[in-house]
């Protein structure tokens, strides 16, 4: 089962940072990221959402693919990929997965403007070893799905660096 875990920063970069280092200790097998998205709210509201992998990118260069492969059949590959890099770039655009946008969107709007919230669904993890690597980070715990144990150990161990 994942956990989802929010965590707001001072500004996008120190979110950015934190992305960066949880997907390093991916690598090093401490942990399994279901999805890790940075939502920031605009001074006029508007919470913009930081995907870590783009849908609409991935469905362009699938569909296109499969539109050239088909384009071929038919003695048209530069149409066949024309065309299946708009359709699949529209089914990427309108496909969400991991953490729901509209759940993101709703809790960001509770940060302050400039401030940056990281969505993290982690599948699983290392806790001791993970805790330790990202507290120097600092941040302020907004929800999580953790158990209330584990939440406190993470919400004393991020307030140690802000403190």
């Amino acid at each position: 089962m994942s956990d989802l875990i929010v965590i707001v920063y001072p500004t996008e970069a120190k979110a950015e940072e934190v992305r960066h280092r949880l997907v390093e200790l991916q690598k090093e097998y401490l942990i399994t990221l279901g999805d890790a998205v940075i939502a920031t709210k605009t001074d006029a509201g508007k919470i913009k959402l930081n995907q870590m992998v783009s849908t609409t990118a991935a469905g362009a260069v699938s569909g296109s693919f499969w539109g050239l492969l088909i384009g071929v059949l038919f003695l048209n590959p530069l149409i066949g990929a024309a065309v299946g890099a708009a359709s699949g770039a529209l089914g990427g655009a309108l496909m969400d997965v991991g953490i729901n946008d509209n759940f993101m969107k709703e809790l960001a709007a509770n940060i302050q403007p400039g401030n940056a919230a990281l969505f993290v669904l982690v599948q699983s993890m290392t806790a001791d070893k993970v805790l330790k690597d990202i507290s120097g980070y600092g941040g302020v715990v907004l929800k999580t799905s953790l158990d209330e144990t584990k939440e406190q150990v993470l919400r004393e161990a991020l307030q140690k660096h802000t403190s």
